[in-house]
């Protein structure tokens, strides 16, 4: 019985209705897998992340050209770097940043190195916003004067926004456009974003508000991988139900339909 029933599904399937229907559920499997890979890929580049945060965040400070010169190659993103200057132009803010909820902004300034070159952008730490309005620019600590030794981590400067912003404003922290609101006539291609930093007299400057350590968490992507894997059977899971149902339909003398239980609240409205 069951082969005969395995053969009549069979023979339905290949009528141009359910064929279509099942061609459907191929491009939905190819889609729910594809769609698995993209967030597995989102994954392994959080995981990949991770371990050059393990590899670089708390080593030993090296020399800033030895990672930011002539460019930043990605997998050198987090190391720890030093570097000596004074701060030669600053502060410019980075809009729209936020801190444990609270609107602010980053703060940035031009360090000018004692060996020459090209400036460093570097990031100091957060500000509230300003209480008067966005048009209003809030008070920060200065930067110290004189040589100070600058001890952070090595970052990518971010996209522009192509936005027009006021003086000593950047819409994100674009290193050219950062550079140029600094008065920079040139900066290394990315940004040093600040951990400590010490005067020439062995004291720390007074700082904003240092930005928290980054984002460890390899979030939902992994379980979403799996969900979109184990979706792909959900198209031919339809298209199998759906034949059965049309063939227990035409022939229901071979497929009675169950008797419908009568519960207790019907027999009582009788």
């Amino acid at each position: 019985m069951y082969v005969a029933y395995r053969g009549r599904v069979l023979r339905r399937l290949v009528t141009p209705r359910w064929l279509g229907a099942l061609l459907l559920a191929v491009v939905f499997a190819v889609l729910c897998y594809r769609l698995g890979w993209w967030q597995y890929d989102r994954h392994l580049a959080k995981v990949e992340r991770n371990e050059r945060l393990d590899e670089h965040y708390r080593a030993e400070p090296v020399a800033l050209d030895s990672v930011l010169s002539p460019e930043l190659d990605p997998d050198d993103e987090w190391t720890r770097v030093t570097v000596t200057g004074r701060y030669a132009g600053g502060p410019v803010f980075v809009r729209n940043r936020t801190l444990d909820g609270q609107a602010g902004l980053e703060v940035v300034w031009a360090l000018r190195r004692d060996v020459g070159g090209p400036d460093v952008v570097v990031d100091r730490g957060w500000v509230a916003a300003s209480e008067e309005g966005a048009s209003t620019l809030p008070s920060v600590p200065p930067a110290p004067e004189g040589e100070v030794e600058v001890t952070g981590w090595v970052r990518r400067g971010e996209a522009s926004r192509d936005r027009d912003m006021p003086p000593r404003q950047v819409a994100s922290l674009h290193v050219p456009e950062a550079a140029a609101a600094l008065g920079s006539p040139s900066a290394l291609p990315g940004y040093v974003l600040l951990q400590s930093e010490r005067s020439a007299d062995g004291s720390t400057p007074q700082r904003p508000t240092p930005l928290r350590p980054p984002d460890r968490s390899l979030g939902p992507h992994l379980a979403y991988a799996y969900q979109w894997w184990l979706t792909m059977v959900l198209g031919f899971a339809l298209v199998w139900f759906g034949i059965r149902r049309e063939l227990r339909a035409e022939d229901p003398q071979r497929y009675p339909a169950r008797p419908r239980k009568t519960r207790i609240w019907d027999e009582e409205d009788e």
